[in-house]
């Protein structure tokens, strides 16, 4: 009888097939119902730590040495206190912004993070497909576990790339066309690694991972310690696309950056996942600001969790934020809706703090938004 849905005791293939839909439906609206109660990037924080695997947890969370740095990232946000003003009309917001040539219609980024498919399948273009989603610029990692090109296929939004100069020149020089063909609008080079950092709390669980594909690195000593700004004139004789350098803390560094040429910079201190005890890229913002001078953007990354964090990096000088580690906490708990989720509360939370400070507009956000006290 075709309708019976057990034969000796095995289910048939139709059987089999109601189940998994049913799984999967009751998936679905569970992973609904969680995205419907997360408020806020930490609540997707704590929900995200149940989904994800040890071992990738470790992975995503872990930083250098004593993480202190990675702590600081966070902590120094919630020193910079806000000095709002009332009797302000804020009826209408403007949260756009313009890099090079490309108009954003808030000054967030999805900033370069590796290790996606170990928090949700294939995670790189889920988050490709969560970004676009919300309108918001990703920047796809060297370490994604699928070509460049096949994560710019997925992204409905615009894209830019993160690249590391690596130690086959020939290499790393037909990556960059492959971004550029791709259709990756800007390239973010890393320049503080010359050798990875003392990850020790990743080190204790890579054991739990399994090795994923690297298919825009070469091998696995891949950074190179030689590296110098001769290697960034270089890569400008040839690159098509905008370049910044990402990684810059020390403002030294950023005055040589300008008259190098380069077209924006990226404070960062790579998550706290390399040099532990640098400073808050809060922190360092306003120094490299200072002598940039206004002449490229800038943009910072690391610690940001609230939209009142994304107006002190504003008001500091910064022309756009990075987030990393939140928008993997989306993936986690929701794939490419969880993405979208983050950026979309981020987006209002900003708007919210915009409308609370009395700056209707980017341009009224400025150093007299911070309680200099």
């Amino acid at each position: 009888n075709s309708m019976l849905k057990f034969v000796r005791g095995q289910p048939t293939r139709r059987g089999a097939l109601l189940s998994a839909l049913a799984f999967v439906g009751a998936r679905l609206r569970a992973q609904g119902a969680e995205l419907d109660q997360a408020l806020s990037l930490p609540d997707f924080e704590a929900l995200a730590h149940n989904h994800i695997s040890h071992g990738a947890w470790e992975r995503i969370q872990g930083g250098a040495a004593d993480e202190l740095t990675v702590r600081w990232n966070r902590e120094a946000y919630d020193h910079i206190r806000l000095r709002p003003r009332v009797l302000v009309d804020v009826s209408k917001l403007d949260t756009r912004i313009n890099l090079f040539g490309q108009e954003l219609p808030f000054p967030i980024l999805l900033a370069p993070t590796g290790a996606q498919g170990f928090v949700y399948p294939d995670g790189d273009l889920a988050v490709a497909r969560g970004a676009g989603a919300a309108r918001a610029t990703l920047v796809i990692s060297s370490s994604a576990s699928l070509r460049v090109e096949e994560v710019a296929k997925a992204a409905t939004g615009p894209v830019w790339f993160q690249l590391y100069v690596q130690k086959d020149r020939g290499f790393t020089r037909d990556l960059v066309q492959r971004a550029e063909g791709a259709g990756c609008r800007a390239l973010c080079v890393t320049v503080d690694s010359p050798t990875h950092g003392a990850r020790n709390r990743e080190e204790r669980a890579r054991a739990e991972l399994p090795e994923r594909p690297l298919p825009n690195l070469k091998g696995k000593d891949y950074l190179d310690p030689t590296l110098t700004w001769k290697d960034i004139d270089w890569l400008r004789s040839f690159a098509k696309t905008p370049v910044l350098l990402k990684g810059i803390l020390n403002p030294d560094d950023a005055a040589i950056a300008v008259k190098a040429g380069v077209a924006g910079i990226v404070v960062s201190n790579h998550g706290g996942r390399n040099l532990d005890t640098v400073p808050a890229t809060i922190s360092a913002l306003p120094l490299v600001v200072a002598k940039v001078a206004g002449r490229i953007p800038v943009i910072v990354d690391g610690g940001v969790r609230r939209g009142t964090d994304v107006l002190k990096a504003l008001a500091l000088g910064a022309t756009a934020v990075g987030i990393g580690r939140p928008y993997l906490y989306g993936l986690g708990v929701g794939g490419a809706e969880g993405v979208t989720r983050v950026v979309e509360i981020l987006r209002r939370e900003f708007e919210m703090a915009m409308m609370l400070t009395g700056r209707p507009t980017i341009a009224s956000i400025d150093r007299s938004v911070i309680w200099e006290l």
